[in-house]
């Protein structure tokens, strides 16, 4: 990612994410240099991500294992940490399937939060869910009732819906990792990777590199209904014209392709960008399909959601030259490492959602104890900086992002355009 901000106050005497809380104020976790650095047994990868879960983010495949297989959340949870300030911590940690694996990683990323911020305020209330929203309404009620100051999670839009009703009802602050801009509102904040914003940054760079006309090719689901209407919304910003939108279902591109060709192939195209808001699972297919269609990737560029950061999209020949939108990949790297130096396992991407809550939550409670989960402070227009760049909350609970432009080029993504590090106009 880009450079963690310089010159923040370091707390406890170690050098830390920076959590900007004004245009002068920096507050610092405590990172070090990785800490926890003896000798371990190789790391075991993460389990890979394809379908569309939260709206396609990262999930591991129907193959991985799920440690625990009862449907019913337990309720009585575990701590980590000590402190005086209470912070539940809501994951599907027993709900049958791939729910599980992601949650024991983000329960993980929480830990490895507090290992880092030396001196933590925090306790934080490990709840299960089951992965549903009976189960996230009945968490949050737990939390509340054990004290809880501020609900860090669920994951999925019911749940994270479900805990925010609670959550009001007792004047309390959720922090969700939902990508459904639907659930977000006052009070419910979503720390997430929004769609809207990656397909935002991809369509202003490319009309600030002359595109003039883009094509879509939108995988029939809620994460690509959601991209092709922000795309609408984006084009007319930038003054680009849609040339076309196909909508196409998961797994069976090739018809549809094939009634673009027209329009995104052979030597005289109408559109010169195609936007495919699709995954590693469905972009192999998808690039078969545009290269019986005569798509040339020279001619016509290739545009794609952060759903593209990963090798196997890189490999794709069709995609080649391609650009898409995505938090700067050195922050998850770095995280990463020192993830595996902790547990000896690979982190799922969505790790360092976890992460960044709980260091936030550690940093407000260092600075006023409870009473810093407010929505005033939440919604600080110059936002935060954390293990993906810097972020801020939108008063209707959404989130705005500094992302980078990834080329794909020989087989890797390589950033073409840097991410901002500041999201405040004029700085």
């Amino acid at each position: 990612m880009a450079r963690f901000i310089e010159n923040a106050a370091v707390l406890s005497g170690r050098a830390a994410w920076a959590f900007v809380l004004s245009a002068s104020l920096a507050l610092s976790g405590c990172v070090g240099s990785g800490s926890r650095t003896s000798a371990r047994k190789p790391a075991r990868p993460a389990a890979a991500a394809p379908s569309e879960p939260l709206y396609a983010a990262d999930m591991p495949s129907a193959a991985a294992p799920a440690p625990n297989a009862s449907h019913a959340p337990r309720l009585e949870g575990t701590t980590i940490g000590h402190g005086p300030v209470k912070v539940a911590l809501i994951l599907p940690m027993s709900e049958p399937g791939q729910g599980a694996v992601v949650a024991q990683s983000m329960r993980n990323a929480a830990e490895l939060a507090l290992d880092e911020f030396q001196g933590s305020d925090l306790t934080i209330l490990v709840k299960d869910d089951a992965g549903t929203a009976e189960g996230a309404q009945a968490a949050a009620r737990q939390a509340l009732a054990e004290g809880a100051e501020l609900i860090v999670g669920p994951l999925y839009a019911g749940s994270v819906q479900a805990a925010g009703q609670v959550a009001r009802q007792g004047g309390k602050t959720v922090i969700g990792f939902s990508t459904d801009a639907s659930v977000a509102s006052q009070g419910v904040y979503l720390l997430s990777f929004m769609v809207q914003e990656e397909v935002d940054r991809i369509v202003a760079f490319a009309a600030s590199q002359g595109r003039r006309s883009v094509a879509a090719l939108i995988p029939d689901t809620q994460y690509g209904r959601v991209a092709a209407t922000r795309l609408q919304q984006a084009a007319a910003r930038q003054g680009l014209r849609i040339a076309a939108i196909e909508y196409y279902p998961p797994g069976r591109p090739h018809d549809v392709v094939q009634r673009m060709a027209p329009v995104i192939g052979g030597p005289s195209p109408q559109a010169d960008a195609l936007f495919i808001p699709e995954n590693g699972d469905g972009l192999p297919g998808i690039a078969q399909a545009l290269r019986m269609a005569g798509f040339d990737p020279l001619r016509v560029k290739p545009l794609g959601t952060g759903l593209w950061d990963e090798p196997r999209v890189a490999a794709l020949p069709a995609l080649q030259g391609g650009w898409f939108a995505a938090p700067d990949k050195r922050g998850f790297t770095a995280f990463a490492e020192r993830y595996r130096a902790r547990f000896n396992v690979d982190p799922i991407r969505l790790a360092t959602l976890s992460y960044d809550a709980v260091t936030l939550a550690a940093a407000l409670a260092r600075m006023q104890g409870a009473q810093a989960f407010n929505d005033a402070m939440l919604t600080s227009p110059a936002g935060f900086a954390g293990a993906d760049g810097v972020f801020r909350f939108n008063p209707d609970g959404t989130n705005e992002r500094g992302l980078t432009v990834q080329e794909i080029r020989g087989g890797s993504a390589i950033a073409i355009s840097g991410a901002p590090r500041t999201l405040v106009a004029g700085n």
